[in-house]
């Protein structure tokens, strides 16, 4: 097996004795040099990364290695999917020396992401080398490319056997035995000299090595499932102060072998080509909706999260292309998650994904429900887990009115808004038993149990109802937008007398009977103490004592979660000022560095002073969690209410997560739990940064921007350049100096109507250059 072992062996000798100098950088890294990159810490080494692709993605640790991961399907989410299959649960390489001494390439010391590829560094530098170990999945390819770059910094050749093993796991995403599809033993047979073929049916997953094999051989995985691994074994020499590389390139098919094999070419055809193009194609996302601030970290997390939003796109050509909601747990399609994150889609210039997306859950909806009602969740083999919560209808409405709002298009309106009235009629009539136009059922508190009159099922319900209005005045349904803003109109003072309670100073989580109220707060006191929360407990046993106490006949509203949810009628700008005012000061009460929590109750009394890690329990739950998403809406209610320096705030709690764990993305749960890569994260900063700092709100089928900036008290210069609305491009400049705000606006192409409503008078101009100052 060992060919050079002669050489080795006076390599290791004499090494210590050589003069040393820098290898010249390799081709890659040539072509990657000038691109983004944020090392990520030693600390978390141990964690997910995603080397992301519309087809296909991979999921691995930071330090090299593939360990079970995730819970949708235990262990199994993790590895190399090529939705609705995976394809492999990873692969493991190692050099052997001397006498056959084995490195693992298993602990990596460095991890470098970029937003198209990233870079495993392994320090052999005991025996004269580094390893360098590359990933990138070309665009539109059922395939990605591991490359490894060997540097030699002595000054003698050097040689090594390189072992580089796949584990075949050909199985079914989640749902599949829905679809019929069922997992089976994998096979496995030699690919010519370079690499093997698994096959399960007609699934496929090969993989090749651009080098000849002196040795191949299989036997079963070790990782779980119905795997084989399969290794090849070749000889590399390594020059003298200089570099050698070698790729494999892994493709799939759930299809047929012949498309694999297909896939296989398309990536050895030009594999630095298919990563330029996608650099390229990267640095056109980087200009768009680009941000420039006095704040660099803020201004880096926006850049980046860019960047997480293109990695969330899937394509299965049978099914179509769209966001899913998070990775690895979260890789499809989800309605509520679309409808916040498409909003920030469309602000940052992704137009392709969100109209991918709203014609994939148009289209489901309709076939799964046929009355409306937009689905909230189905899994990449078109399986259905969840027809729709009762939040994710209304809030359908109003993703359909803000896209419309920045495409113009009547086609779209015409298209989408059938779905919209019905779902509004199925709303009220299906779910408002008592007709108080507050429709009952779960929102977005998955809480077990707390499905009755919810506030943010209300809240978006009322906003519905007003851009249904909207759409209904542009199509000329005047009757329907009469009748839907009289149900707004009625929803806005309800909600801010129904639901609100003067003893918390906060919108209360939900109106409902006496009975279930103590049912849930029997639940909530259970909760609490075995989180070790006594101000809860104590605060729910009160509040318990107090229904017992002044029983009623009547539903009534009730504050115990503390849920973020209380806080909607400010994100939907509904909520009367004055309350406005007292519940974001109460919101305060339940924070912690990075954002707000989930649920109120779960706060402790360090909350605003424990910057520690999330501990996330062994099964997995949201349970004691501080989110991106309910720190996102706090921010939209903050500047709604005028108050931009509390949203920056906000904002910059989030901005402590960003690279926490891995560098170049933000999780889901602060800092560092659940999804890696979170689709509605660019809600949370888009809308607020471009519709209420900036105050860029459109009318493109006017061919208008209303203008109305909202800065931040520490920003004296800010830029906002390249933001797409309609068919045009727009740039805008502020500045401060003293009390004079300044703001100029950018355009090409047909002029549009700029309308400035910062000062007591609007001002219009549709110049190239608009100016205005307040």
């Amino acid at each position: 097996m060992r060919k050079h072992i002669d050489i080795f062996f006076f390599l290791v000798i004499s090494i210590g004795l050589l003069a040393c100098q820098e290898a010249p950088l390799s081709e890659i890294e040539e072509i990657t040099k000038d691109s983004p990159s944020i090392v990520g810490t030693p600390e978390y080494l141990d964690s997910p990364y995603v080397t992301a692709g519309n087809r296909v993605y991979m999921v691995g640790h930071q330090n090299g290695t593939f360990p079970p991961l995730g819970w949708h399907i235990p262990g199994e989410m993790g590895g190399i999917w090529n939705h609705p299959i995976k394809l492999m649960d990873g692969f493991s390489a190692k050099l052997i020396l001397d006498y056959n001494k084995e490195i693992v390439l298993d602990n990596a010391t460095a991890f470098t992401n970029y937003p198209y590829a990233n870079r495993l560094d392994f320090d052999l530098s005991e025996h004269g080398v580094s390893v360098q170990q590359w990933n990138y999945v070309p665009d539109d390819l059922e395939g990605i490319i591991i490359e490894y770059v060997f540097k030699n910094t002595t000054s003698e050749d050097i040689a090594a056997d390189f072992e580089f093993t796949a584990f075949s796991d050909l199985r079914p995403t989640w749902l599949g035995e829905q679809t019929g599809m069922i997992d089976g033993g994998d096979t496995a047979e030699t690919w010519g000299h370079l690499g093997w073929l698994f096959s399960d049916k007609n699934w496929v997953a090969v993989y090749e090595s651009e080098v000849a094999a002196n040795e191949a051989r299989s036997n079963i995985s070790p990782m779980p499932g119905n795997g084989i691994a399969g290794s090849v074994l070749n000889s590399i020499l390594v020059p003298a102060n200089s570099t050698y590389s070698q790729k494999f390139f892994i493709a799939g098919s759930y299809n047929s072998q012949e498309e694999a094999l297909a896939t296989l070419s398309a990536l050895k055809n030009d594999p630095h080509g298919l990563l330029t193009s996608k650099k390229e194609r990267y640095e056109e996302l980087q200009n768009q909706a680009k941000l420039t601030i006095p704040d660099k970290e803020l201004q880096e997390t926006f850049e980046w999260l860019k960047y997480n939003s293109d990695w969330l796109v899937r394509t299965v050509p049978e099914i179509g292309t769209a966001i899913g909601a998070g990775i690895p747990d979260y890789p499809w399609l989800f309605g509520v998650d679309s409808e916040y994150a498409l909003q920030g889609y469309m602000m940052i210039g992704q137009q392709d994904a969100v109209y991918n997306t709203i014609e994939m859950i148009d289209s489901v909806s309709w076939a799964t429900n046929g009355n409306g009602r937009i689905i909230h969740e189905m899994s990449t083999n078109g399986a259905v887990f969840n027809p729709g919560n009762i939040n994710e209808t209304p809030q359908w409405a109003t993703l359909i009115w803000e896209i419309y709002k920045w495409n113009g298009d009547r086609e779209f309106l015409d298209k989408y808004f059938p779905q919209v009235e019905a779902g509004l009629e199925w709303l009220l009539a299906e779910n408002d038993d008592n007709g108080n136009l507050f429709p009952d059922g779960y929102g977005m508190m998955e809480i077990h149990g707390l499905s009755s009159e919810m506030i943010d099922v209300a809240s978006y319900t009322q906003k519905a109802f007003v851009d249904a209005a909207f759409m209904a005045d542009e199509l000329g349904k005047t009757e329907l937008a009469t009748d839907y803003r009289e149900k707004a109109r009625i929803l806005a003072q309800r909600i801010n007398e129904d639901f609100w309670s003067e003893e918390f100073g906060s919108y209360a989580d939900f109106i409902s009977t006496d009975e279930k109220a103590l049912h849930l707060i029997d639940d909530a006191i259970i909760r609490a103490d075995t989180l070790g929360k006594p101000w809860a407990v104590e605060e729910l046993r009160a509040t318990r004592q107090a229904i017992l106490d002044n029983p009623s006949d009547e539903e009534r509203p009730f504050v115990v979660h503390h849920n973020w949810v209380v806080n909607t009628p400010m994100e939907v700008g509904l909520a009367d000022p004055e309350k406005a005012m007292v519940a974001l000061e109460t919101a305060k009460n339940y924070v912690n560095p990075f954002g707000m929590f989930v649920t109120g109750i779960d706060r402790d009394e360090s909350a605003g002073s424990d910057d520690g890690s999330f501990e996330g329990t062994k099964l997995f739950s949201y349970v004691g969690a501080v989110m991106t998403l309910p720190t996102g809406v706090q921010v939209i209610a903050e500047n709604n209410y005028g108050r931009p320096d509390q949203a920056l705030n906000y904002l910059q709690r989030m901005v402590r997560s960003f690279s926490y764990a891995l560098p170049g993305s933000m999780y889901e749960v602060s800092p560092d739990y659940g999804m890696m890569t979170q689709a509605w994260n660019i809600y949370s900063f888009a809308v607020p940064i471009t519709r209420q700092f900036f105050g860029v709100n459109p009318m493109a089928s006017e061919k208008t921007i209303y203008l109305s900036p909202l800065m931040p008290s520490d920003w004296e210069e800010a830029s906002l350049e390249n933001i797409k609305i309609g068919d045009q491009e727009f740039s805008f400049f502020y500045s401060r100096s003293g009390d004079q705000n300044k703001i100029e606006v950018v355009q090409s192409g047909e002029l549009w109507n700029i309308v400035f409503l910062n000062n007591e008078d609007p001002i219009s101009i549709n110049t190239e250059k608009a100016s205005f100052t307040w």
